[in-house]
């Protein structure tokens, strides 16, 4: 399973009033493991920067005057990204900038491309109803450390993101995927892999467990015999 969790960073909020893509960055995960590959760049918008999109990025026109234009980089995106399922913090947002510098260059949409897309701001407020599902609050809700984020970066934020991904579906994890036995790597701002602090596990108290085997009888009994969380007595030949 390969997944890419991806981020842009833009120079408004409307790419149908002109605005444009001037950072985009991508990381790879196969079969929800982050492998080390990352696809970042800057690009220049040729249009200028609104103030307020400046003060969430702190990107300056004057750093992107010597960065590629979209056109220059959309082959190798496209090659990073083909085949795989998205993950992005409010995909309409970042799928519609995308689509609109693709529609630039006449080239097909994303979801042509790519093999889906999930959208972790849907998945966290059908997960925690009426609460804040920012990047910001999802990191303290999973105790992911966001302390390096001072501003809004693409690459900073999908690494944050990879992170509240996999919290918040810690359950899905396929039975053919053996438990992890080792922390695994972390991409830097400066995409240097790092060691990532040791996942903290919180396991059962008594009273727990002895409630948990109590619900469980009771559906058994309901159920006459049919929960299939109990373990069954083999009947003899």
């Amino acid at each position: 399973m390969r997944q890419i969790v991806l981020d842009t960073e833009t120079t408004g909020l409307d790419p149908r009033s002109g605005h444009r893509i001037i950072e985009v960055a991508c990381i790879e995960m196969e079969n929800r493991r982050l492998t080390g590959r990352h696809l970042h760049k800057y690009t220049n918008p040729e249009r200028e920067i609104d103030a307020g999109a400046q003060a969430v990025h702190g990107i300056s026109l004057e750093f992107l005057a010597d960065k590629p234009k979209f056109a220059d980089i959309v082959d190798e995106f496209l090659e990073f990204i083909n085949g795989a399922e998205l993950i992005i913090h409010n995909a309409p947002f970042d799928i519609g900038f995308l689509n609109a510098e693709l529609r630039r260059l006449d080239r097909v949409p994303v979801e042509t491309v790519c093999n889906g897309v999930i959208d972790t701001l849907r998945m966290a407020k059908d997960l925690h109803p009426g609460k804040r599902n920012s990047l910001d609050a999802l990191c303290e809700r999973y105790e992911i450390d966001n302390s390096s984020r001072t501003l809004h970066g693409a690459l900073l934020d999908t690494e944050l993101l990879a992170d509240v991904f996999l919290a918040m579906t810690r359950g899905q994890n396929s039975l053919m995927i053996e438990p992890d036995s080792a922390p695994r790597p972390q991409l830097g701002a400066d995409g240097v892999v790092r060691q990532r602090k040791p996942l903290i596990v919180r396991r059962a108290a008594p009273d727990e467990i002895a409630e948990h085997e109590r619900v469980l009888q009771v559906i058994d009994k309901e159920s006459k015999g049919a929960c299939i969380w109990l373990p069954k007595t083999e009947v003899a030949a």
